[in-house]
């Protein structure tokens, strides 16, 4: 299985480290940050426990269990890794973020610590390595989000709001936006962004990081940014009433502003929106398009789990009263999957994205904005425009192979 290979090959490569010498734990940090990318993993998280640190790695977003580390590992690990990042060895008793920037290290890694009983948490997030990625054509978008993504960045004012839980691929997508805008114009034309903290750093573009700590926060900064004179405005995320209106007013006085919100569905994103006080007109006259996207596992070729997706995981109704549960041809599947060396037994190897778009300028979506229709009636509204739905998606993938039903229900839930 995935979690023996990760554990026996993290072990292998602790085997030739020396526990007597000076640099032993930066030798530990150093391997489990290059292990970890080299098994694809998203994320690391070192969580103590009464007498050890765990460490798990996120791969195409699935925890797996990795090692443990006892004795003073435990404290001292997440101590370098807060030497690295540039955070305040001595403060263990407040949450601390920061990126490691250190040569040697490939792609962008966010570190960030949290307090808890039995000691600080670390959370360590791997950005793509430097070359992918980069541009909107790289992420393998729906050719259909592709290219209105790529026709909206060409506009002069407006909001594009890319939604999705976390871990979703929105942090991603918006980057390469702001790439396109670089590639497209070059320095024609002025690109700020304000973000909590600055993940990937952007050529070409002005970024500046919040801190709420001295009052900057980011309704504040924004209110700022405007007299800068910028023609695009990335904002990381809307968290707050008093940040949503900034960012959409600021898309009213002439500025494309990108940024990302946290919501179920593109309708929800909408919905919520008008929960938090913005004005029905606001979003109609300011809205240009609103992308919710998710990220799935790839049924693994190695193992010729793409041959069978289609014949045995057919999303039908009742596979999604099933819950994902095991079927006899599931567990066939399963069986001859064991001995693949790609994706130990998994069945899975790798992600790609899918998403929706919502079209305000759809006639009956903009009406039902005016009209603060719920997010079930604007969802038909919008269906009924020719929008396909992330579950709709989601299941022609299945149905083309690329993933089995089992995976949409882990993403998507039940209908």
């Amino acid at each position: 299985m995935l979690q023996q290979t990760l554990a026996a090959g993290f072990s292998s490569g602790m085997t030739v480290l020396q526990p007597a010498s000076a640099d032993y734990v930066p030798d530990v940090v150093n391997l489990l940050l290059k292990a970890a990318r080299q098994f694809r993993a998203s994320d690391i998280h070192l969580v103590p426990t009464e007498h050890s640190l765990r460490m798990q790695w996120r791969i195409d977003g699935v925890l797996h269990s990795v090692a443990a580390f006892d004795g003073d590992l435990k404290s001292r690990m997440v101590a370098r890794l807060k030497v690295m990042a540039g955070l305040l060895t001595y403060r263990t008793d407040v949450p601390q973020e920061g990126r490691i920037s250190t040569a040697g290290i490939d792609g962008e890694v966010r570190v960030t610590t949290f307090p808890t009983l039995f000691g600080e948490k670390a959370a360590i997030r791997l950005f793509a390595e430097s070359g992918q990625f980069q541009l909107l054509q790289e992420l393998n978008l729906p050719s259909d989000v592709e290219q209105l993504l790529s026709r909206f960045l060409r506009q002069t004012s407006g909001v594009i709001l890319l939604t999705g839980p976390s871990g979703s691929g929105k942090t991603t997508t918006v980057y390469a936006c702001l790439r396109e805008l670089v590639r497209m114009f070059g320095d024609a034309r002025g690109l700020m962004s304000l973000e909590d903290p600055i993940e990937v750093v952007v050529p070409g573009v002005t970024q500046s990081q919040v801190r709420p700590n001295v009052g900057f926060d980011l309704a504040t900064g924004l209110k700022s940014m405007m007299r800068q004179d910028p023609d695009v405005i990335m904002v990381g995320e809307i968290r707050d009433p008093e940040t949503a209106e900034s960012a959409f007013q600021a898309a009213l006085t002439g500025h494309l502003v990108i940024t990302t919100f946290h919501a179920g569905s593109s309708v929800e994103a909408v919905t919520r929106l008008l929960d938090m006080g913005i004005e029905p007109y606001l979003l109609r006259s300011t809205l240009q398009v609103v992308v919710c996207q998710r990220l799935l596992r790839k049924a693994c070729s190695a193992c010729g789990a793409t041959e069978q997706a289609a014949d045995h995981n057919e999303p039908s109704s009742a596979t999604w009263k099933n819950s994902g549960k095991e079927t006899d041809k599931t567990s066939d599947r399963g069986a001859h999957a064991e001995s693949c060396s790609l994706c130990g037994g998994l069945r899975y190897h790798g992600r790609f994205v899918t998403a929706e778009v919502l079209d305000p300028a759809v006639p009956d979506v903009g009406r039902g904005l005016m009209e603060r229709m719920d997010s079930k009636m604007l969802q038909q509204m919008a269906v009924s425009g020719g929008m396909a739905t992330l579950r709709d998606r989601c299941e022609q993938a299945v149905r083309d192979g690329l993933t089995y039903a089992d995976e949409v229900f882990r993403v998507l839930g039940m209908r």
